[in-house]
């Protein structure tokens, strides 16, 4: 599968597991591909981009030649998935140091809130080719 849109999520973080399944499940033009951040591809961009590779806080949305981080990258894949999300865009009017301190708390929390895995999550047989490794 031919792609230029790749999200990085935190592998072991069930609200990102469970955002992975959600960005699949709406993204009938099939532009989205998946790594962790713990991942060697995931370790590899944080360090040639000098972003910490060991805080896993933030999604991660390459798109291109530009990546995008926190808010901005959760509502960049919102734009290009089916539905409702579309509409999300409009945040994007909202400044990015708001959005960011919303981010910001929910990634804080998430752990305690939805609970981690032990070990990233496997996809099934069906999915692979949507993840780089």
């Amino acid at each position: 599968m031919k792609s230029s849109k790749i999200v990085l999520f935190d592998g072991i973080c069930n609200l990102c597991n469970s955002s992975v399944q959600l960005i699949i499940e709406n993204d009938s033009k099939n532009l989205f591909q998946f790594a962790s951040l713990q991942s060697a591809f995931g370790q590899k961009f944080l360090q040639e981009n000098n972003l910490p590779d060991d805080a896993f806080k933030s999604i991660v949305l390459i798109d291109g030649e530009k990546f995008y981080t926190k808010s901005e990258a959760a509502l960049r894949i919102g734009k290009e998935l089916d539905g409702l999300y579309k509409v999300l865009r409009i945040f994007l009017w909202t400044p990015k140091f708001i959005r960011d301190f919303v981010y910001d708390y929910i990634a804080k929390n998430r752990y305690k809130w939805y609970g981690k895995r032990d070990s990233c999550w496997i996809p099934t047989d069906e999915l692979k080719q949507k993840f780089l490794d």
